[in-house]
């Protein structure tokens, strides 16, 4: 029996009529499962790599599970997790991809964000862990960016190597120095956590690129990385990500509703403004991981194969990304 085979068959408890490969995300892989009765699910399995201890499946499998029991429908329902075989069985959602971003969109996506936060005050929220690389000071976020830049310049690329000297390393001067005047000035500390009441709930990877369109509205995937973060990394996050495409009406609906949300914290805006550009530095570095031969392994799992084409079209996009590290929606 096929190993997927056997997953599902334990989670669905009797064996599914069908198991389909459907293709997966860069960590895992999805198959379409249908069960004896017509009914569909998602089985999703994750990787397990040594070099990489996160609990992708824990986080998602949790985040969902939490989320469904506090009456967010707008995500994939959970429905039987397999830890041995570190996979889950979700349902499935009938749906398209988000190609075309409206106001109504962007809507959805601030009441999810709005939601996340309303549910930081119940007691269960408490025992859910930190998102994946969290950022929780402006300290974090430069050792996050400098440990990133260094595995890659330790890498032996000429081009790459080219880049990151000749274009992104002054960038990196530039932009973190910014972040101190501005600090200083405000009398913040660049060392302090983020105070607790100030948190919030973030998927970590939350964008459209994440979402299907179904006939009852948006539905946000991917919460493999979910957990507790600093809101100021979830909007910035979602403004800078390569992988969607908004214009600036929409990007700065955004931004207005972010702003609205999170406005019982007096120093949000002032420290968007600042952690922006490192934000999209930090993205640059996210881009340039097909060099790293763990990520290529997560990728080949998931059904890549040509990795000298990946590594082409992701330092474009990182190109592209350091001319676009600027201002804010509405400073433009």
């Amino acid at each position: 029996m096929a190993p997927e085979l056997a997953t599902a068959t334990a989670l669905l408890r009797m064996p599914p009529r069908a198991v389909t490969p459907v293709g997966g995300g860069g960590n895992n892989r999805l198959y379409r499962v249908e069960s004896e009765d017509g009914r569909a699910f998602a089985l999703k399995t994750y990787l397990r790599l040594a070099s990489d201890t996160r609990d992708r499946m824990g986080a998602e499998w949790g985040g969902l599970d939490f989320l469904f029991r506090h009456g967010v429908t707008c995500v994939p329902r959970p429905v039987a997790v397999h830890r041995t075989d570190n996979a889950a069985l979700y349902g499935w959602v009938d749906g398209v991809r988000v190609t075309e971003v409206c106001a109504d969109d962007v809507d959805a996506a601030i009441g999810f964000v709005v939601a996340l936060k309303r549910l930081t005050i119940m007691p269960r929220a408490a025992r859910l862990p930190l998102a994946s690389e969290a950022c929780l000071s402006a300290r974090e976020l430069i050792t996050q960016i400098d440990r990133r830049l260094e595995r890659l310049r330790a890498l032996d690329e000429p081009e790459l190597q080219r880049f990151l000297t000749v274009e992104v390393m002054p960038t990196r001067k530039r932009v973190v120095a910014n972040l101190r005047t501005g600090y200083v000035g405000a009398k913040l500390n660049l060392d302090a956590e983020l105070a607790p009441e100030h948190r919030t709930l973030s998927p970590s990877d939350f964008g459209f690129h994440n979402a299907l369109r179904t006939a009852d509205g948006l539905v946000f995937l991917d919460f493999e990385y979910f957990g507790w973060d600093d809101p100021v990394k979830l909007v910035a996050d979602f403004l800078h990500h390569p992988g969607m495409t908004l214009d600036a009406a929409m990007r700065r609906r955004f931004l207005t509703g972010a702003r609205a949300a999170f406005a019982d914290d007096a120093n949000f805006g002032l420290r968007l403004a600042l952690m922006y550009p490192l934000y999209g530095l930090r993205w640059i570095g996210i881009l340039l991981n097909e060099f790293l031969p763990e990520r290529w392994a997560r990728r080949a799992y998931a059904g890549a194969t040509d990795r000298q084409a990946a590594q082409a079209r992701q330092l474009a996009k990182a190109r592209a990304k350091l001319t676009d590290l600027g201002g804010l929606p509405h400073d433009a």
